[in-house]
């Protein structure tokens, strides 16, 4: 699954998440604010019932006491009743007050139909049996009657009634009905309240057990599945961390440890030896023909003996030991306990014994072919870094001798390695100061005797040890990553060189440069090569570039061929150099593509005597001869081998026959020689006829 993709999912589970626990939330807030707010109301209920039945008490109460003062006040003496009177008159307006507060806090309405209900407070109010109104009124304004006709009697302040004191009578029975429709009134009101506050008891219980029941569907549809989701995710998450430990530290394809598990534990390993006073034997393996295998039957098989190959060395060694994948086919083993030399000499033997056994991939046998070197500790070396690179010199020399064998690392190397890491310096030191030379070999065509072009070849006279072989340098400077700048350097004295020439006059063809894939996969190779050309003023026509066949083999995805195709439109020549060597199929061999193969010295050398060879170039011109692709046969050194290039009709060659590598001024004058001379014309002297 992509990236995107993840994060899309992620992003959808996160906003669910959170989209359940607010509903959750939501929806539990929302239940106990509804449950509070129930609360509140029976409080607020109960606190106005009590209100009201206070109310209630309290007029029974006066209805006694306005009853009991009328009668006390019409027994008492003259001098007393003054102050009855008082009394009777303050209990009198307070029972008023009371009673027309009651009916506020009732809102009890004389009209209203529930004056038929006789469990409503407006029945005990306003209909039958009770007329609580009724008398009440009455015994406000019996009341207040009786008052006046006191206080006209007593010659005190009043409203002056005039009427007779016989017509303001006040009895029991007026009290007794207004206490008992104070008591039905109180039971109404209690009994009213008992059912409202059951309601709100019952509605109270309801919510909360449903509460209760969407808290449980809250749990089970929505925080259980959210719960299993994290649990799922967490798992997950877990397992990608485990998964990316496990990439961190092994080799995608083999399974193995990589090279940086190995860097991080390789010095434990060697603390441990040491601890134990045993050995630590360190085997690097390469596979001798994996390059032929990945070019001839393809990548996967190439990935199949790879991974043969790894479980073949797990097999062959013991859990305590450890193996690992560096990188493309080299593979590094370490064995802990080692023992003696002869020990370590039989296991390598078997462990290369069982690499080289043949692979079978969908029916095609291989031989892998694996080479060995072994480097020692404490003996070779006693840190891991020397002793990988003691374990590949070692590797360097099984290779030398043939491969499908395995070396141990020698003092004779110790002594090559010492030399290579001085001539490493020194390469260093010969690019800063830019002291490679380019040495010119001509290409010249066997009928005409032309120049066709001049190959550039680079030459390193060192200060104090003199000319230095190609061969010697060339690949101490290519594991390095020197080449590109060596490349460099050739390239631009060669393009300077064949630009004086060619403002001199002289006819050299073109001038030839070897180009690398190292080279080639530079990102700005084009914009360099372009940059000489236009600074020294020399025409894209007049250079060729020298690739190999593997160059031609590289995935597109390098960027190597569409960079060749854009060279070659820009007027640049490409040359297959080596032609017959490599792995190319003849799909690479485009007119459109390539303009000279150059077929390799190996065919060439010989051939008047070597029948075999003789095919081999007679085939390959022909087929450069169908396809219009010019070609050029390098290595020829004899008179011999010129008759029978010139027999088969191989044309252009190329070797110490024609010439040797010369220096820039050696072969200006080899140049200068062998160019056509221009004709001069001549004034006669004298009268014309």
């Amino acid at each position: 699954m992509s990236q995107q993709p993840v994060h899309s999912v992620s992003r959808k589970l996160i906003l669910l998440i959170k989209t359940g626990y607010w509903l959750a939330l939501t929806i539990i807030a929302a239940m106990v604010v509804a449950s509070f707010i129930l609360l509140q109301q029976l409080m607020a209920q109960q606190q106005h019932n009590d209100a009201l039945l206070d109310i209630v008490s309290t007029q029974k109460a006066l209805s006694q006491r306005i009853v009991f003062l009328a009668s006390a006040t019409g027994a008492a003496s003259r001098d007393k009743q003054p102050a009855l009177v008082t009394a009777l008159k303050q209990a009198t307006g307070e029972f008023e007050t009371s009673y027309d507060l009651l009916l506020t806090e009732t809102g009890a309405d004389p009209l209203s139909p529930a004056r038929n209900d006789p469990k409503s407070i407006e029945y005990v109010l306003f209909s039958k049996p009770f007329h609580l109104d009724y008398f009440s009124v009455g015994l406000v304004a019996n009341g207040d009657r009786l008052v006046s006709s006191f206080e006209s009697q007593l010659g005190m302040q009043s409203d002056g009634y005039k009427g007779g004191g016989e017509r303001v009578g006040l009895d029991a029975s007026v009290a007794n009905a207004t206490m008992s429709g104070y008591a039905a009134l109180g039971q109404r009101i209690s009994a009213f309240a008992n059912e409202k506050a059951s309601n709100i008891l019952d509605l109270h219980r309801k919510l909360f057990f449903a509460t209760l029941g969407v808290i449980v569907l809250v749990a089970l549809f929505i925080f259980r599945p959210m719960s299993n989701a994290i649990l799922r995710k967490t798992r997950e998450l877990v397992d990608a961390r485990n998964s990316m430990a496990f990439i961190a530290v092994h080799d995608g394809l083999t399974g193995l440890h990589n090279r940086t598990f190995l860097t991080d534990h390789f010095d434990t390993l060697i603390k441990g030896a040491h601890r134990r006073r045993e050995r630590l034997a360190v085997i690097q393996l390469d596979l001798d023909r994996f390059k032929q295998i990945n070019d001839t039957l393809g990548h996967a098989a190439g990935d199949y003996v790879l991974v043969v190959t790894a479980q073949r060395m797990r097999d062959s060694c013991r859990a305590s030991d450890l193996c690992a994948r560096l990188g493309g086919d080299e593979f590094v083993m370490i064995l802990n306990g080692a023992g003696s030399t002869e020990d370590i000499h039989a296991l390598a033997k078997r462990i290369i014994g069982e690499i080289n056994e043949p692979i079978t991939f969908q029916g095609t046998t291989i031989l892998p072919g694996a080479s060995a070197g072994i480097a020692v500790y404490p003996v070779d070396a006693d840190n891991a870094q020397d002793l990988l690179v003691h374990a590949d010199l070692a590797l360097y020399s099984a290779k030398k001798l043939g491969g499908g064998n395995f070396s141990f690392f020698s003092e004779e190397l110790r002594r090559e390695l010492d030399y290579r890491k001085q001539l490493e310096q020194d390469i260093r030191t010969a690019i800063a100061n830019k002291s490679f030379e380019v040495y010119f070999q001509p290409q010249v065509s066997l009928t005409s005797g032309k120049i066709s072009g001049i190959e550039a070849l680079v030459r390193w006279k060192h200060a104090t040890r003199g000319m230095i072989s190609p061969g010697e340098f060339i690949p101490v400077a290519e594991k390095c990553g020197f080449m590109p700048d060596i490349g460099r350097i050739v390239i631009a004295k060669a393009i300077e060189e064949a630009a004086e020439w060619d403002r001199a006059g002289i006819d050299f063809g073109r001038i030839a440069v070897n180009v690398s894939g190292t080279e080639l996969r530079e990102p700005d190779f084009d914009t360099f090569l372009f940059g000489t050309l236009e600074r020294v003023g020399l025409a894209p026509q007049k250079l060729a570039l020298e690739i190999v066949e593997s160059v031609i083999l590289d995935d597109e995805k390098t960027g190597i061929a569409a960079k060749l195709r854009h060279i070659r439109a820009a007027g640049v020549h490409l040359e297959l150099d080596d032609f017959g060597t490599g792995y190319a199929s003849l799909s690479h061999v485009n007119p459109n593509e390539i303009d000279r193969l150059k077929i390799d010295r190996r065919f060439v050398q010989n051939i008047n005597e070597n029948g075999d060879n003789t095919k081999i170039v007679r085939a390959i011109t022909e087929l450069a001869r169908g396809l219009g692709i010019s070609i050029v046969a390098e290595g020829a050194e004899t008179e011999a081998e010129l008759d029978s290039l010139m027999a088969i009709g191989c044309d252009q060659v190329q070797g110490y026959s024609i010439a040797f590598p010369m220096p820039q001024d050696k072969a200006r004058e080899w140049l200068m020689a062998r160019s056509p001379k221009k004709s001069r014309l001549k004034v006669l002297q004298g009268s014309l006829a």
